[in-house]
């Protein structure tokens, strides 16, 4: 079938890649456009045939023509398209088609329409003049539609043009006051009808006729007591004038007093409301330039505006500071400045993210702050740390990150040591974080075993969530050795939109709770547990060991612990895992079945393993048979699980203790059942890694990874091992290399049972006493997942 160029005629279907896309030697990244024409497409899809799961399309880019899963192409109206192939970036692309609030205004956008425009990071108002292609006329299938807009007010003077491009005019205006630009740049401001039915005061009213205006801090009487409160709206019935007031005391835009004109007084602002002004502005007086470069400088290193998730300090009266996350960025109903919508810290805010009924974002009660963005100012907590006694040294433009999906090798021996040693090292951590902070260094620093939560295209992974964690965190982390405690708020920020919870900013949580929410709701990883138990499979990311009180284990070890949860609950393994994550036995924080655990620092899951070949705990021979009531009898052997060959099994089994026990039958694999009569070798062990512990004391997670060899390769990492300053200050963290761990894994059980913790070098008593979960990994399996 030769490929011919549609006809003239034929229309053209248009789609987007919702993933990343490999063919051949190209690679395409998601946010390409490409297309393929309508007969094409009927051909393709036509009744006769089985249903096509993939299209052939052209590249608009390279015009490449490949073939694409259908699964990762959503389809795109070829006006919209358009408007998608002006934005230059392809994850911005992508971004704007699926956010569609922005694609739609511009669908619905004409000459003539009022919109603020982002030029150097700055908006400001302007006016449509033009929509079209601004290059010369071609052969292309599709063109860039771009926006002609003249910039008005404060944006004169910066604009690029007077309405022309490459000597094309399209429209005139003043020298430098024209910009063309994608519609991701600009602000749509729709035409807003009367408010609940009320009319609003026009601009000349609002200015010249009406002495409250929306934002003023106003007083007023409620059964003669004095009352403070913040106009909320301010609208006429008739020839009444209102004002609608969010009390002080109330503290909630959900509750309103709506008071005629002539009965409220126009309030200076140092009382409730400090954020705002009566010329309608918000906040402290906007800085100078020079002010803004030395705050853009100190706290952002010159590379970042605030935008959406940022942490930001606010100035309220008094000189007091209040802390929070920009929630939401744009443009309030009859308020010129740019507003931010702000999560406060703590319940000194006044709204739960609702404006005049309506709701900007969400936040728990009296979390929600508006406020005017240029009042707002990085969180210097989570900026460039200064040179002070602490020697912490200069960190500016430590997590300056690559631009692509970059991939940083985990740290292992002694560059391990070089980039992760010393204080303000490994991950920063801020409020309640301890848990995440605790996981991520153990999951990312010196192993790649689950490197595949950072590229692959899951059907169901969130890749924004995929590319916070990547690209702020892990690559990061093995690069300089250090992520701000911002970039991991900036992931709790994701988790808190996208999961069940709406605590995952502030409260306490625990490791699983986090991992299982990133892997399985979020990145949509497989299970890396699959497990048996009475014929039924069950899959699940970590393993909860659960058990009685064993009073013949005084100090156990993980190898124990582990054979004898899977025994009590007649669990086996379908597949060898390649990440095995396992929580100890205990309840809650605070009570511990065991004083102390042994790191196992292998685990042998060969008897773990259904339908594995397994050998006789006596002789070695191919075992046949299992019994589990064998299981505690330590004249076969100390530790392990019981299974023996039909000969052994026959002489154990005669005594006449063992006579009642009841072995049950095990399932060989063909290739091994000759074995014993060959006199083969033996069976192959199946032995899995300790790579990390996480650990947890007085509810404050810390964690121990093995980035060597050898049994004294050990760190210790602790997101919150000091701090530097007070309630406005942040946290250092600290890495350390612990080798006194060695010592007490050499110690025969005896000594380490009888040894007090409080004797114990260094940290390791952290290690033996307080461990929560081990975290081992197969490399062989990990190659294949």
């Amino acid at each position: 079938m030769s490929n011919l160029p549609p006809l003239a005629a034929d229309r053209n279907c248009f789609y987007i890649l919702t993933e990343d896309c490999a063919y051949g030697n190209k690679y395409f990244q998601a946010g390409n456009l490409c297309f393929c024409s309508e007969r094409s497409y009927l051909r393709n899809f036509s009744e006769d045939g089985p249903p096509a799961c993939f299209l052939k399309v052209v590249m608009l880019d390279d015009s490449s023509t490949v073939t694409i899963n259908l699964e990762i192409l959503q389809p795109v109206r070829q006006e919209a398209a358009g408007f998608l192939l002006a934005i230059g970036s392809h994850s911005e692309r992508l971004d704007s088609f699926l956010e569609r609030q922005s694609l739609e205004g511009a669908l619905r956008a004409v000459p003539g329409q009022n919109v603020m425009v982002e030029v150097e990071r700055e908006f400001f108002p302007g006016v449509v003049r033009y929509i079209g292609s601004i290059y010369k006329p071609s052969l292309a299938v599709l063109t860039p539609v771009f926006f002609g807009v003249e910039l008005q007010g404060e944006g004169e003077n910066r604009g690029r043009s007077d309405g022309s491009y490459h000597g094309t005019e399209y429209f005139k205006c003043k020298r430098n006051c024209g910009i063309f630009l994608p519609f991701s740049k600009i602000q749509f401001i729709p035409t807003s009808g009367n408010d609940y039915g009320k009319q609003k005061p026009g601009k000349q009213d609002t200015e010249e006729v009406v002495p409250v205006k929306v934002g003023d801090a106003v007083s007023f009487f409620v059964d003669e007591i004095p009352t403070k409160g913040i106009a909320m709206a301010v609208y006429r019935e008739g020839s009444q004038w209102f004002v609608k007031v969010c009390p002080e005391e109330e503290g909630t835009t959900d509750i309103f007093r709506e008071i005629p004109m002539e009965s409220v007084v126009k309030e200076s602002l140092q009382s409730f409301f400090p954020m705002f002004n009566s010329n309608m502005g918000f906040g402290k007086p906007s800085p100078t330039k020079q002010e803004i470069s030395e705050s853009s400088e100190e706290g952002e290193g010159g590379n970042s505006p605030l935008e959406v998730n940022s942490m930001v300090q606010i100035t309220l009266d008094k000189g007091n500071q209040v802390s929070g996350i920009i929630r939401w960025l744009g443009y309030l109903p009859q308020i010129k400045d740019k507003m931010a919508g702000v999560e406060l810290d703590e319940d000194k805010g006044v709204t739960a993210g609702e404006w005049l009924g309506k709701s900007y974002f969400h936040c728990a009660p009296k979390r929600g702050l508006f406020v005017r963005l240029n009042s707002c100012q990085p969180d210097v907590r989570f900026q460039s740390f200064p040179n002070s006694d602490l020697s912490l040294g200069d960190y500016r433009g430590q997590e300056v990150l690559p631009e692509g999906p970059e991939s940083f090798p985990p740290l292992r021996n002694e560059a391990a040591v070089r980039v992760l040693q010393g204080r303000m090292k490994g991950i920063q951590g801020h409020c309640n974080s301890c848990y995440m902070d605790a996981a991520l260094f153990s999951l990312f620093s010196c192993t790649s075993v689950l490197d595949s939560m950072l590229f692959m295209p899951f059907p169901l992974c969130d890749r924004n969530v995929q590319g916070i964690l990547r690209d702020e965190i892990v690559n990061p982390l093995r690069r300089t050795g250090f992520v701000r405690a911002s970039s991991v708020m900036h992931l709790r920020e994701q988790l808190t939109d996208k999961g069940q919870c709406s605590s995952f900013t502030n409260a306490e949580k625990d490791p699983e709770e986090f991992l299982n929410l990133i892997m399985q709701q979020i990145l949509g990883i497989e299970p890396l547990l699959k497990l048996q138990s009475g014929g039924q499979e069950q899959e699940c990311y970590c393993y909860q060991i659960f058990m009685d009180k064993q009073e013949d284990l005084v100090v156990p070890d993980v190898q124990q612990l582990v054979e004898r949860s899977f025994l009590s609950s007649d669990l086996k393994l379908v597949e060898i895992p390649s990440c095995f994550i396992i929580q100890m036995p205990r309840f809650g924080k605070e009570y511990k079945m065991f004083s102390k655990i042994i790191p196992s620092l292998e685990l042998d899951i060969t008897d773990l393993l259904l339908d594995s070949p397994r050998e006789c705990c006596l002789c070695g021979d191919v075992a046949t048979l299992e019994c589990s009531e064998c299981f505690k009898d330590k004249v076969f052997a100390a530790t392990g699980l019981k299974q023996f060959c039909s000969s052994c099994s026959r002489q154990v089994h005669s005594h006449r203790l063992r006579k009642a026990h009841k072995p049950r039958k095990l399932h060989i694999p063909e290739e091994f059942q000759s074995w014993s009569a060959r006199g083969c070798q033996q069976v192959p062990r199946e032995k899995l890694e300790l790579f990390a512990v996480l650990c947890i004391e007085t509810s404050h997670y810390v964690s121990f990874v093995k980035y060597g060899p050898g049994n004294e390769h050990w760190m210790f990492f602790d997101s919150m091992a000091d701090r530097h300053g007070g309630e406005n200050g942040f946290n250092i963290p600290t890495v350390t290399l612990c080798p006194e761990v060695a010592k007490y894994l050499d110690w025969p059980l005896a000594v380490l049972a009888l040894e007090q913790p409080r004797d114990m070098d260094g940290v390791a008593k952290r290690l033996f006493c307080d461990a929560y979960m081990y975290l081992y990994q197969s490399r062989k399996m990990a190659l294949y997942k």
